[in-house]
């Protein structure tokens, strides 16, 4: 398929999904006739425009997108220097919480399947792995995506597991719960309800205070549609962070598609192919997970987990208005993240000194106090100290702070710290030392030095040596 029609039929499809939210809204009254005709004429409007626009005007940069903690408008950035993405919300964060990219973060919104997240990491917290799960008739009937599981089918929690999440199957949502649940309470009848209150109860203990949960699979229509189950970009991107430390999470959502095998009700044993719902899945570089989601009311919903040589980074989009730009704009995200994160050398110096038989780099001759012209060589105590930095958050700086020395100073004392920000965030630091000993002036060079502080007092001299750095950062232009 060419890139244009691919274009082309994405674009249809956001017109479509937007067509469907105004239809909600229109009179009763409103004719088939006149709907048909503005259906056409999205059609058509959809097919001319993909045909003669260039493919960055079918995403969107928002002056109120965040590029870390401020605006894309604050920050002065050309939207050639931001993802462009569809999706109403969206958030991007590495694993170690620093946060890239956020678009209307906090809206507390429909979330469709990616309440399976919730799902599995309650259960794993809570249940053995080998603990059987039973599917009942309510399981094997809910509906919508299903694992392919029948009434009677028994299995562990982790085979259960993975019928939750590589598919997304509904069926296995309501099992687990009904299951895990069940052994948490000590009563089946209740296990249900228990299972859905320490959903709630784990949302709470991660600070996810946009975030309620209702049932394990995320349905919001028909039989569910009276229930409130919603939650928000910020929260789903928490809950992310926080699963994908749990290896056995990792191991199911970066599995891909699979097969695991179920005990029928009958005692036999039955393979059943599970397709991955997620289709970056072997196509896109490091990706390693997690979930999509999928409803009218959430639109196309994903969580994107990708880890590379430059460090792991979790995506979620939510409210794409297509299948195919759900993965678009997480492939978005996700190659702007890489493209900026650059590892940078922290300490750079265009003089050396000798220290323990080491040519490191110089950065400051430090005064030394008891004397009028004399300075100490220092280093870091990490000359090979690096970082990987992010290009869009702007320029890395660097900030020494220095003791006040006097008596011996002796090489490899700490004498002072130098620090490196970028956006208001601390980076990295090190420690300043001496590069050599330094003796205090001995009693007839204290004499002398004060005699000539003396004479340098009365012509308004310096009386102690000046403190001169001698470090640079490195340009993230450089390459």
């Amino acid at each position: 398929m060419s890139f244009l029609l691919r274009r082309s039929i994405s674009l249809i499809r956001a017109l479509a999904h937007q067509r469907n939210r105004f239809e909600a809204l229109a009179p009763a009254g409103a004719s088939v006739v006149s709907r048909a005709g503005r259906i056409l004429a999205a059609f058509v409007l959809a097919g001319t425009f993909a045909l003669s626009a260039p493919a960055a005007a079918f995403a969107e940069v928002l002056e109120s997108d965040e590029i870390g903690n401020k605006t894309v408008a604050a920050r002065g950035l050309s939207a050639d220097a931001c993802p462009d993405i569809e999706a109403t919300h969206a958030m991007l964060v590495g694993s170690d919480g620093t946060v890239y990219f956020s678009r209307d973060v906090n809206a507390e919104v429909k979330i469709a399947s990616l309440t399976k997240i919730m799902t599995a990491v309650v259960a794993l917290e809570n249940a053995p792995l080998d603990l059987t799960v039973t599917v009942d008739n309510e399981a094997a009937t809910v509906g919508e995506s299903s694992a392919g599981l029948l009434e009677g089918d028994t299995m562990s929690l982790e085979t259960a597991l993975y019928a939750l999440m590589v598919p997304s199957g509904n069926d296995a949502g309501i099992a687990i719960a009904k299951s895990v649940g069940a052994h948490m309470s000590g009563d089946a009848a209740t296990g249900y309800d228990t299972f859905v209150a320490a959903m709630n109860a784990k949302a709470a203990d991660l600070g996810m205070s946009h975030s309620v949960y209702t049932n394990p699979h995320g349905l919001d229509f028909d039989a569910f549609g009276d229930e409130d189950l919603h939650s928000s970009a910020r929260d789903v991107a928490t809950l992310v962070s926080y699963a994908m430390q749990n290896d056995t999470f990792r191991g199911i959502v970066e599995a891909g598609s699979t097969t695991i095998t179920v005990t029928s009700a009958d005692g036999t044993a039955r393979n059943v192919a599970l397709q991955t719902t997620d289709e970056l899945m072997g196509v896109y570089d490091g990706i390693c997970g997690v979930k999509t989601g999928t409803t009218d009311d959430a639109g196309y919903c994903f969580a994107g987990a990708v880890s590379r040589d430059a460090g792991e980074l979790y995506s979620v989009v939510l409210d794409s208005p297509s299948s195919d730009e759900r993965f678009s704009d997480t492939v978005a995200l996700m190659d702007w993240a890489y493209a900026n994160i650059a590892q940078r050398s922290l300490v750079n110096s265009d003089q050396y000194v000798e220290y323990l038989g080491a040519h490191v780099p110089l950065v400051a001759k430090v005064a030394h106090n008891d004397w009028v012209d004399v300075t100490v060589d220092a280093t870091v105590a990490d000359p090979d100290l690096a970082s990987n930095v992010f290009a869009a958050f702007g320029p890395v700086q660097a900030k020494a702070t220095f003791n006040e020395l006097s008596g011996d100073v002796h090489a490899g004392d700490v004498i002072g710290s130098l620090v490196f920000m970028q956006d208001d965030n601390q980076i990295a630091q090190t420690g300043i030392i001496a590069a050599e000993d330094v003796a205090a002036p001995n009693f007839f060079q204290g004499i002398g030095v004060g005699f000539d502080r003396w004479i340098r007092s009365i012509q308004h001299q310096p009386t102690v040596a000046e403190t001169q750095e001698c470090y640079y950062t490195q340009a993230l232009s450089d390459r």
